[in-house]
């Protein structure tokens, strides 16, 4: 299936790569359609990329990778919302920011994918313990060119 994008034009993907958000993302309900480019093969962040609007994507990880000590409690009535029958095929994402030279997870809304039906829905935790803003990589300052002297 051919995906229109703003950032990357055209984009081939599979029909069984579709992630279906039936409840949407929170602000953005009416797009329910998603799938995960992936920039480079061993790269610990993708785009979540909007099927509905070519211009809507979002830069998503794996918190896993950055936060290892956190977890997403799923509820019954959640695991039956995703037709999830084990935790074992749920996978979680968190969308990222970049806020200042600081790239910053929502951990407080994470992403818990279905990765056999893939169907997602958009938690939101309750624990104050994690923020919609919480640090996972310092980014290195650029240094601007040291400056020249003129010659008269």
């Amino acid at each position: 299936m051919q995906v229109r994008t703003t950032r990357f034009g055209n984009v081939e993907i599979a029909e069984d790569r579709v992630i279906e958000f039936t409840k949407g993302l929170l602000g953005f309900s009416e797009y329910r359609r998603y799938c995960l480019l992936e920039p480079a093969e061993d790269s610990a962040f993708f785009w979540l990329q909007s099927l509905d609007d070519p211009s809507l994507a979002f830069v998503v990880t794996d918190p896993s990778f950055f936060v290892p000590e956190y977890s997403v409690p799923i509820r019954a009535e959640q695991m039956g919302d995703l037709a999830l029958a084990r935790l074992e095929d749920a996978q979680v994402f968190v969308i990222v920011n970049k806020v200042d030279q600081t790239l910053t997870g929502n951990l407080q809304g994470p992403l818990v994918i279905n990765t056999l039906t893939r169907s997602g829905e958009q938690f939101v935790l309750a624990e104050k313990r994690w923020t919609t803003r919480h640090p996972l990589v310092q980014l290195a300052r650029q240094q601007s060119a040291p400056a020249r002297a003129a010659s008269a």
